[in-house]
């Protein structure tokens, strides 16, 4: 089956920019709370572990814990565990450290508070809005719960620090004010990501299609000049080979020859049309067109063609026998449905049925070309539609091409195409059109 590239998978590329964030932030965070728990034991606690001993053993049982965790990512990381998973467990990890942290330097008052907010920025970073929304949540619930477990003596302030519990109405200011904060933050942060990924992706499509442009581009200047080069010896053979069967002279073995070459002749002349198809782009001249009655035309063409004209492979209509009409450039989609059969056609066995499948939900007009070949594999999806590509021994991998171009033409007036197949048998590739 013929097949080319629209996209490339998003999992595995996201999978490796997402293990180089989660390792960059790894090192920096170690950086950062050395730096932060440093000026915490030294400036705030004064380094004093007379005065502060319980306050001290806390900050640096948070320097060795932040130390130990930052090993494990490090070495889940190298063996291969799921950063996405990994992301999830440092956010939260994270602001268990900052409650720690908030824990010894001045509870609910704690300018620490601020480095909840923090962690909801570097989980934007990571898994966008998801990273954010977990960062706000875990943060916000491990901030009100250290709070109402002062409140409720559930702990109690640090030994040496007995001075800064307050009350129930005194802590609910602070709460709220730290909680909005919080929840600020992550939603800018989550909505800046967001809007940064949509804009990578449009981004990242458009230097697709720029690539694809230079493909077509220096195709067009190899078609135009072997075009007309190839068609006319084309030419001369197909009709010295037409002449040459009708002799009666010719035994069974030199007409199965003769047919040979014509068909490959013919092969030649698709091959041909499909270069100067690729490299000559024409905007499509919208109008309203019976696409029903296009299929069934393709279907009539489709039956006097190679494998279909000689009963190994059929091709039926299935669709309403009324007019069913959809905005399109009609000459275009014709050679999209063309191509589609044809490319089906190729992919199917002996005896075997493809479909034109015609319908009319009341909002849009689909064209699907259905058939039961070998299916598409997982590996071919990723190079579906790309120019060159081809799964077939003698295909050109240019036919597909012309249908993504095609219908990437008409896709500012609603068009798309989508490709259907579980890969054990069988695939379906639909075209949507507006109803007119």
């Amino acid at each position: 089956m013929e097949l080319g590239a629209a996209s490339v998978r998003p999992e595995a590329g996201g999978d490796r920019a997402l293990t180089g964030r989660l390792a960059a932030i790894t090192g920096a965070r170690l950086l950062f709370l050395t730096l932060l728990l440093g000026a915490t034991a030294f400036f705030y606690l004064r380094g004093d572990l007379a005065i502060y001993p319980h306050s001290l053993r806390i900050t640096f049982a948070t320097i060795a814990a932040a130390y130990a965790l930052g090993a494990v990512y490090a070495i889940s990381l190298r063996a291969g565990a799921n950063p996405t998973h990994l992301a999830y467990a440092q956010i939260v990890l994270d602001q268990v450290t900052w409650t720690a942290i908030v824990y010894v330097t001045g509870g609910a008052t704690s300018g620490a508070t601020s480095f909840y907010a923090l962690t909801c920025l570097l989980g934007s970073m990571l898994i966008g809005l998801r990273g954010a929304t977990l960062g706000a949540l875990s943060g916000i619930a491990l901030y009100a719960t250290l709070c109402f477990a002062f409140v409720f003596h559930w702990i109690g302030a640090p030994h040496d620090q007995p001075g800064y519990v307050l009350t129930l109405g005194e802590l609910v200011y602070p709460l709220l004010v730290n909680t909005l904060g919080i929840g600020v933050v992550a939603l800018l942060a989550g909505y800046l990501a967001e809007r940064l990924r949509l804009t990578g992706g449009a981004l990242e499509q458009a230097t697709r299609r720029a690539l694809q442009s230079e493909r077509l581009a220096l195709l067009g200047r190899v078609a135009a000049g072997l075009a007309h080069e190839i068609r006319n010896p084309l030419g001369s053979i197909s009709g010295s080979i037409e002449m040459l069967r009708d002799s009666p002279n010719l035994s069974d073995e030199e007409k199965q020859l003769c047919a040979i070459v014509q068909r490959e002749a013919a092969r030649l002349n698709h091959l041909v049309t499909d270069m100067l198809d690729l490299s000559k782009p024409k905007q499509p001249k919208m109008e309203n067109v019976d696409v029903g009655a296009l299929a069934r035309d393709v279907v009539a063409l489709a039956a006097r063609s190679e494998r279909s004209g000689s009963g190994d492979v059929s091709v039926a209509y299935d669709g309403p026998a009324e007019a069913t009409f959809a905005r399109c450039d009609g000459e275009q989609m014709r050679q999209v449905l063309w191509n589609l059969v044809r490319n089906a056609v190729q992919a199917s066995g002996a005896g075997t049925e493809v479909r034109i499948v015609v319908r009319d939900d009341g909002r849009e007009v689909s064209l699907a070309v259905v058939d039961t070949g070998p299916g598409i594999d997982e590996s071919a999806r990723d190079k579906l539609f790309d120019v060159f590509f081809t799964t077939r021994p003698h295909g050109a991998g240019m036919g597909l091409a012309v249908v993504k171009r095609i219908i990437d033409d008409h896709a500012p007036f609603g068009a798309s195409i989508a490709v259907e197949s579980e890969g054990s048998g069988g695939a379906t590739f639909r075209v949507h059109l507006r109803r007119s």
